[in-house]
């Protein structure tokens, strides 16, 4: 099978468990969802999944490790993978690395999607700009 007709895997992180839940269950349709509570969590889940992952949609500030600890980390390990970073972190300007992207909680599921879709498969983001 090629890779287009597999679903694209991303990994979700967040400590707060309702939401990771809601974002899980929101994407889970389109996508396989690999879900973590923590940073630690999501670095032995990456080890452990041998297929590639197109997207580490993280929490930025999370207990132990902060979600840039953790793109950094993964991206060294998985240069090919895609970040985006999600905070209430207020009105702070936040630096992201080049090819990061962010995005502010609280979100409406229609901006998470055209952000996801967007990155991981920018061949179907034009259907969602008109």
């Amino acid at each position: 099978m090629s890779e287009l007709q597999h679903k694209k895997t991303i990994l979700l992180v967040d400590d707060d468990a309702a939401l990771l839940e809601s974002v899980r269950g929101f994407l889970a349709g389109d996508y396989e969802v690999l879900s973590a509570a923590s940073g630690r969590e999501a670095l032995q889940t990456a080890k452990t999944f041998k297929s590639a992952i197109h997207l580490l949609l993280s929490d930025f500030q999370m207990e132990g490790m902060t979600g840039i600890e953790l793109a950094t980390q993964l991206t060294a390990e998985r240069p090919e993978i895609k970040v985006l970073l999600m905070s209430g972190y207020p009105a702070g300007m936040l630096v992201l690395n080049e090819g990061w992207h962010f995005l502010p909680k609280p979100f409406i599921a229609s901006q998470l999607l055209a952000l996801v879709v967007g990155l991981v498969s920018p061949d179907k983001a034009s259907k969602f700009a008109a």
